[in-house]
């Protein structure tokens, strides 16, 4: 089974990209997907997630306030340590869990900080496909998306592994600065190769 680690900065269009390869019924495994069902009331991690970052990280309606994590993690790099080893071992079961089940030719696992993370998943990963555009058309792209203020963007992206070091590990890389049309193609051109690869 060849299993192929999607990953780009934020705002970069690794939903886009995964939702394009599902559409040729390639299985996509998401990690950040994974990662919310983990914090969801009475899951594995919510309860450690309290215990050590606060109880005011909970909403009144139970669940866990997720900007207020966001906005945490980027200001204090202890609480963002202490939420990774929480949630990291967690998602590398997931992951392996699901990687196991698949049916399709190929898969592909969407991980956002794989390349922070690569010696946890090298021996998972077949080819990493690095999604890449630049820096300022990222920070446009999130904050169409989020409403973010600028310095939350750069705060996120100088948190992350820089775009140097994700193209140094990538096997392909696919340009998302033009239209979705020309994203489809590139994907398409993809799937064939990952076909021929499997």
């Amino acid at each position: 089974m060849l299993v192929v680690g999607l990953t780009g900065g934020i705002g970069s269009g690794k939903s886009t990209v995964a939702h394009l390869f599902s559409q040729f019924n390639i299985a996509v495994i998401d990690a950040d997907h994974i990662a919310k069902t983990l914090t969801e009331p009475g899951q594995d991690a919510y309860q450690q997630i309290i215990e050590q970052l606060g109880s005011h990280l909970i909403k009144p309606n139970g669940q866990l306030d997720r900007a207020q994590i966001k906005q945490l993690i980027f200001q204090d790099p202890m609480a963002k340590q202490q939420l990774e080893a929480i949630l990291h071992p967690l998602i590398y079961t997931q992951i392996t869990h699901a990687i196991s089940t698949v049916s399709s030719t190929y898969c592909i696992v969407a991980i956002p900080l794989l390349v922070e993370h690569l010696a946890t998943y090298s021996t998972l990963i077949h080819r990493i496909l690095v999604i890449d555009l630049p820096k300022t058309e990222q920070i446009a792209r999130v904050k169409q998306r989020d409403n973010s203020s600028s310095s939350l963007i750069e705060r996120i992206i100088q948190a992350q592994a820089s775009r140097h070091s994700r193209l140094q590990v990538a096997h392909e890389v696919l340009l998302n600065e033009g239209s979705l049309l020309s994203l489809k193609a590139q994907v398409q051109r993809l799937h064939q190769h990952y076909l021929q690869l499997a």
